[in-house]
């Protein structure tokens, strides 16, 4: 492509770099420039215009975004048509977003004159709702690079994970210490988390905080409630893998899988299942509506997406959250208890 300025004789055909006025006349930065709008400038005393010329094998800006959004985008998302070399993603449907961040680094590292930006990978996300943007950058890229990017871009780098696991079970346990109002509060809170999802809450147990009683409500929950995801409400935050709630899920005949996250708040929660049926041991701060990381796994198991040790342990970077001043221990030592315990701290 060529760029810069050009007599206003020879500018018909060529794109205008920048909005030019005078006269009366206007053109648009972007727009191919016409004879007679050239014409006119050219009566109104305008010399030269800075201005774009592709050249053989160039690719115009729109139809190389759109070649690569096209090239990117997965299952459940769809593009919009493509203005000022700008190509937008959108969900098609609710889900979760799923992301080869390899490939996007790659397609960012071909040319700078190629971008592709994109939410954080595993974001819930609504149908309608913009996930990623291509934008190329000149008023047109050499087909070469344009082809380097699209071979970079892995075929649908990009996809909507749907919702899969509608049925959810909650397990309350009970200590003396804990109100009967903060276990209404904490399912009213994770009510409003899975309405976005589709899910809701099919069976509601409220039990001892012990390991025989936590394990007779997870099998029954499973296996009578035909529940398809267990979540744990402790009235104590668990403390070791031999505590109440990881012992109750061992002793339904489930497994552990990992205890403890590197996301503040929700340090202190518990991934495991029983059977096919992944079960949660939530932190204190699941009671709480605001985000944490009980929501980062919540809707990865929701859609189905598979939650090992290594995608837990790999949520450090970012992992530090907005400070909860209710929390009964916070970090800075500076902000007083709440009665509801919306953090992970103390375990009472």
């Amino acid at each position: 492509m060529r760029f810069g300025p050009v007599p206003v004789g020879e500018a018909a055909g060529l794109i205008s770099a920048h909005t030019v006025r005078s006269g009366g006349e206007t053109l648009r930065k972007g727009a191919t420039i016409p004879a007679e709008v050239a014409a006119r400038l050219a009566a109104a005393g305008v010399d030269a215009i800075v201005a774009a010329a592709l050249e053989p094998g160039d690719v115009g800006e729109d139809a190389a975004a759109a070649r690569l959004a096209a090239r990117v985008a997965g299952p459940n998302l769809r593009a919009e048509a493509p203005f000022t070399g700008r190509c937008n993603l959108f969900a098609a449907r609710a889900g979760v977003l799923v992301i080869a961040r390899e490939a996007v680094d790659t397609v960012n590292a071909v040319d700078e004159a190629v971008t592709l930006a994109t939410l954080p990978p595993f974001k819930p996300v609504v149908a309608g709702e913009m996930v990623a943007t291509v934008k190329i950058i000149p008023y047109a890229v050499p087909g070469a690079v344009l082809d380097r990017a699209c071979a970079a871009g892995a075929a649908a780098a990009l996809r909507v994970a749907p919702y899969r696991r509608a049925r959810v079970a909650v397990v309350s346990t009970r200590l003396p210490s804990l109100k009967e109002a903060t276990i209404d509060k904490t399912l009213r809170a994770l009510a409003d988390r899975l309405a976005p999802t589709g899910a809701a809450i099919v069976a509601e147990t409220r039990v001892p905080h012990a390991a025989g009683a936590v394990a007779e409500a997870l099998a029954g929950a499973i296996d009578g409630a035909g529940a398809d995801l267990a979540v744990v409400f402790g009235a104590s935050a668990i403390a070791d893998r031999r505590d109440v709630i990881p012992a109750g899920l061992m002793a339904a005949g489930g497994r552990v899988d990992h205890l403890g996250m590197p996301v503040d708040p929700g340090n202190l929660l518990l991934l495991g299942a029983r059977g096919g049926v992944p079960v949660i041991g939530a932190p204190g701060c699941a009671r709480s509506p605001k985000e944490n990381g009980f929501d980062w796994i919540l809707h990865r198991l929701l859609a189905d997406l598979p939650v090992a040790r290594a995608d837990i342990v790999a949520l450090g970077v970012g992992g530090l959250l907005m400070e909860i001043v209710s929390r009964p221990q916070p970090r800075d030592g500076g902000a007083s208890a709440g009665e509801d315990g919306e953090g992970d701290g103390g375990k009472p």
